[in-house]
């Protein structure tokens, strides 16, 4: 049993000191994509990134300090105070949507309502039915003929402009 722990914990060494020391490349390829590989990136002169071994020398005339943390900042993870506030946003963006279309199904049933008020006042005026309209004294008017048409006129326009 004794040989049998000493060869299983000898291949675990090894094992581990082999990935120890093997060299991980990272690079952006030509689509922007990070790519990371155990061999260079083919055709460069140095890697950008090597993980797991010492960082790559960099000249001050390459990249300038005002850039550094830039780039940094637009490639690292985000901060929870930057997930908050995204997550705010777009809390704020469905809000708003969600306001906009009940407003908008709101506005198309009141279409339709002063689409169906309309043809039914056209209709009872079409009818040649006696109809009458009240007075400043509230007292009880019987259309002439000519307000009937004013009126079955003005149902049309609303009708137009309601029944699209």
């Amino acid at each position: 049993m004794k040989p049998t722990l000493i060869f299983a914990l000898g291949i675990t060494l090894t094992a581990a000191f082999v990935s120890a020391h093997a060299q991980t490349y990272q690079w952006k390829d030509s689509n922007g994509r990070t790519v990371i590989s155990d061999t260079p990136q083919a055709g460069a002169g140095k890697p950008t990134r090597v993980i797991g071994g010492p960082p790559p020398a960099t000249d001050a005339a390459e990249k300038p300090a005002a850039e550094k943390p830039t780039e940094k900042a637009a490639e690292g993870p985000k901060t929870t105070a930057e997930k908050d506030l995204d997550f705010k946003k777009r809390q704020q963006e469905a809000r708003e949507k969600s306001e906009k279309d009940a407003k908008e199904q709101k506005d198309a049933a009141d279409k339709r309502e002063n689409c169906e008020r309309s043809r039914r006042n056209l209709a009872a005026l079409e009818s040649k039915q006696p109809m009458a309209t009240l007075n400043e004294k509230g007292e009880r008017q019987v259309m002439d003929d000519s307000q009937r048409q004013q009126e079955m006129e003005r149902s049309r326009q609303v009708m137009a402009e309601s029944c699209k």
